[in-house]
């Protein structure tokens, strides 16, 4: 049906390749593109070495991603490289007139700073230009956003309360590991808390607020209150809101090796001198932490990720609770990553695949929630993520 370029090589990339690997009918060619080629390569020897070809680029260099781009004339460009990247991409897709795809908002490299806004200033020229750009297509941002839509579509009249619950109840067996990219993992749980209530956005202190809440088969655990950028689309969207938050999960174990690591400093953006050469923290630390990319193999337990609302229907309050809970056994098997991975790349996928198809298909920036709900939460259960709903419950918040 299509042909599509993907770009980075970690766990994410590594889901999204098997899923279009195995979709043939859909994803006629693939190109898989990272900075390390050797990767690419591994990638493609375990998802199927005959349908996936792999290629070298810097993702910071806009002539390189356009140069690619134009050989290979994709249909659709999946971004899963680094945040920092994004805002390349979806330059070099506009230069080449090629549909774009990620699933994390940009952030600045020196500020940690998530904001859609820079991405939004796209709008204008991709809709002149024809283009479709596709922004958050993860699960948290993505799957989260698609949910609430559906829930607007199907179960409500005006959403009022709206909070996003992750939860990873896995245990990888490591002291210390980021389920993702750690410098993006650490600036991402590090910062100040924020979320929207009657039309402003009110902050917080790191991990300030926090309390036990109730995931489906796995049990109570300690959540907290962080900033999320999907909150950011969100309440633009659907400005009946009244409040939104984003809560996730983390043990006593980690929260101590952060706060050791942010007391050291090993958190820091900004660089420092070490032996006449400068370096930035966080990136060093990096370096030493676990890959998370090779977490799966010894990786238990499951993550619970989803919505709970309250609204109105039919002139009377309603709660909904709607959610999916993956294996991180089951993911490695499938795929050899870890459910965090998983539950990244199987809807960036499903978000290629809406385009392909032409259901997610019109000039301009939008972010997952912008679009018809239905057609993915289909594809969800299909492909490896089946939600569940829980109406009229104790959500609890």
């Amino acid at each position: 049906m299509g042909k599509v370029l993907v770009i980075g090589a970690g766990g994410v990339g590594t889901v999204v390749v098997h899923k279009m690997v195995s979709l043939p009918e859909v994803f006629s060619e693939i190109l898989l593109a990272s900075r390390t080629k050797t990767k690419c390569d591994a990638i493609a020897e375990r998802a199927g070495k005959d349908r996936v070809d792999t290629a070298q680029i810097n993702a910071d260099k806009v002539p390189q991603l356009v140069k690619l781009i134009n050989s290979f004339r994709p249909d659709i460009v999946v971004n899963v490289a680094l945040p920092y990247q994004d805002l390349h991409i979806m330059e070099a897709c506009l230069r080449t007139g090629v549909a774009y795809l990620d699933t994390a908002n940009y952030e600045p490299l020196d500020e940690a700073r998530y904001e859609y806004s820079w991405q939004w200033a796209f709008h204008d020229r991709y809709r002149k230009a024809g283009i479709t750009a596709i922004l958050g297509c993860g699960f948290d941002p993505g799957v989260t956003s698609i949910f609430t839509a559906y829930a607007a579509k199907h179960h409500f009249d005006e959403l009022h309360y709206l909070d996003i619950v992750d939860c990873n109840a896995g245990d990888h067996g490591k002291p210390f590991a980021t389920n993702f990219n750690p410098e993006i993992n650490i600036r991402e749980v590090t910062q100040k808390g924020r979320y929207w209530e009657n039309g402003k956005w009110l902050y917080t202190k790191p991990h300030e607020i926090h309390k036990p809440l109730t995931y489906p088969d796995i049990g109570p655990k300690e959540s907290y209150l962080i900033y999320h950028e999907e909150l950011e689309s969100l309440v633009r969207n659907f400005p009946t809101l009244k409040r939104a938050r984003f809560w996730m999960t983390f043990g006593q174990e980690y929260l101590t090796h952060l706060r050791v690591i942010q007391n050291i400093g090993m958190a820091g953006i900004e660089p420092v001198m070490f032996d006449g050469r400068e370096i930035v923290p966080i990136r060093f630390l990096k370096a030493l932490l676990p890959d998370p990319g090779e977490l799966g193999e010894n990786y238990k337990g499951w993550t619970s990720i989803g919505c709970r609302i309250r609204g109105i229907r039919d002139g009377k309050e309603k709660t909904y609770y709607i959610y999916n809970n993956c294996s991180h056994e089951a993911a490695y098997k499938e795929t050899g990553a870890q459910a965090v991975s998983y539950t990244t790349g199987v809807p960036a996928a499903i978000g290629a695949m809406m385009y392909l198809k032409g259901t997610w298909k019109k000039p301009g920036v939008f972010n997952v929630e912008e679009f018809d709900p239905d057609p993915f939460m289909e594809q969800l259960n299909m492909l490896g993520l089946p939600w569940n709903e829980l109406h009229d419950v104790d959500l609890e918040l």
